[in-house]
């Protein structure tokens, strides 16, 4: 599959404008990973392209309408990733690329949450600030704190550096993404 492909599914089913920077955001820091991990950086930017395509659309049936289309079109590693991308779905871990995609979704929304309360966005965002964010249980309630930790654990990096990490390929990718100054 080309990641023109995977727009085109993308936009079939997602239409709010937070939910395609959410997919887009994870679509580069996966992207990222991939390259750092020597990995397929095409791959593993579409796994995150595609990650939640299904879940404005269909949220009840998320994330099986994508990962059944995409089982269909052959990419059984990708809908893997995207069947495990939530420990409470009780999917096996058992690539590189599972373990990165559940530890990069949820942190990522949530680096961006802390851009958005911040009048300089992402210019200057360090990863104590955002640990310090993610002690505090009120700001984005919604973020589920374990699923990050079980992610790092999962993916065996530091917090602190999965944090920059991110940081870093958003920074990258500010102007783009609107979370700049």
């Amino acid at each position: 599959m080309t990641r023109e492909e995977a727009q085109v599914i993308l936009s079939s089913m997602t239409k709010g404008e937070s939910l395609l920077r959410h997919a887009r955001t994870v679509e580069l820091v996966m992207e990222a990973y991939g390259r750092h991990f020597n990995e397929d950086p095409e791959e593993w930017a579409i796994t995150g392209m595609l990650h939640d395509a299904d879940y404005e659309a269909y949220p009840e049936e998320h994330p099986n309408r994508i990962v059944n289309l995409l089982r269909e079109k052959g990419e059984d590693k990708i809908a893997h990733a995207i069947s495990a991308h939530y420990t409470k779905w009780e999917v096996s871990y058992d690539t590189l690329l599972d373990k990165a995609l559940l530890a990069s979704d949820e942190l990522t929304g949530f680096i961006v949450a802390c851009c958005q309360v911040r009048p300089e966005g992402i210019v200057g965002l360090t990863p104590k600030s955002v640990k310090k964010k993610l002690k505090q249980k009120s700001f984005a309630a919604k973020v589920e704190r374990d699923e990050i930790q079980t992610g790092v654990d999962l993916l065996e990096v530091d917090l602190t550096d999965h944090i920059q990490f991110i940081i870093n390929v958003l920074n990258d990718n500010k102007n783009e993404l609107k979370i700049g100054e």
